[in-house]
């Protein structure tokens, strides 16, 4: 028995696999974009307005302390004194992530790689700019919490928080099984199949 309706078109699959991608490099490179202005503009504030010298602004009855500190390696000043390795690496991480950023189909990885992207060129742009000369420049941080000199936790900027918090959403996606390439958590049998809705209403000959 010949079914006599027309059979159903293919649905295009071009629009939507095209703008999904599409939006999650916008969301990526916008997260990163936000994290790298917000940690320029408030170095650029904290240079202008605190001194090194300056005993730094007391806030929330000395909960966290504004200073200025010239940190020569990495967040949280791991790494004092190795400045150039650490601009190197740098630069080799922000290439990765450019790279790997192609293949993003999750929202919350592409959230946790823009903060990790945003912090890493912010503190990436003081050893390339800011003295003592290119390469080997000294990151500007800022915010010191329960001591004015950071003895109690190093001194960091927003930088450092960005790179920190998309680390912690990166491991925390990975943990709930959320995949890289998928918004779509980890299935007991990953090679399962939905079937097809169309497939299974059709009537049989």
């Amino acid at each position: 028995m010949t079914d006599p309706r027309p059979a159903d078109p293919e649905p295009s699959a071009g629009p939507v696999t095209g703008r999904r991608p599409r939006t999650r490099m916008w969301l990526f490179f916008g997260t990163a974009l936000v994290a790298l202005v917000a940690d320029v503009l408030s170095k650029v504030l904290v240079v202008a307005h605190i001194q090194p010298t300056d005993p730094g602004i007391r806030l929330l009855g000395g909960a966290v302390y504004l200073v200025q500190a010239r940190n020569s390696g990495a967040a949280f000043s791991v790494g004092t004194g190795a400045t150039v390795v650490l601009t190197g690496i740098s630069i080799l991480v922000v290439a990765i992530m450019l790279r790997a950023a192609r293949r993003l189909t999750s929202s919350g990885w592409a959230v946790a790689l823009g903060l990790v992207l945003g912090g890493a060129v912010g503190n990436l742009a003081d050893r390339l700019f800011r003295a003592p000369s290119p390469g080997r420049g000294h990151v500007v941080d800022w915010i010191s919490v329960f001591a004015r000199d950071g003895h109690v936790w190093p001194i960091f900027n927003l930088a450092d928080s960005a790179i920190v918090t998309g680390g912690a959403l990166a491991v925390l996606l990975s943990l709930r099984g959320v995949e890289f390439g998928s918004e779509r958590r980890r299935d007991a049998d990953p090679n399962a199949q939905t079937p097809d809705p169309a497939l299974e209403h059709r009537p049989h000959d």
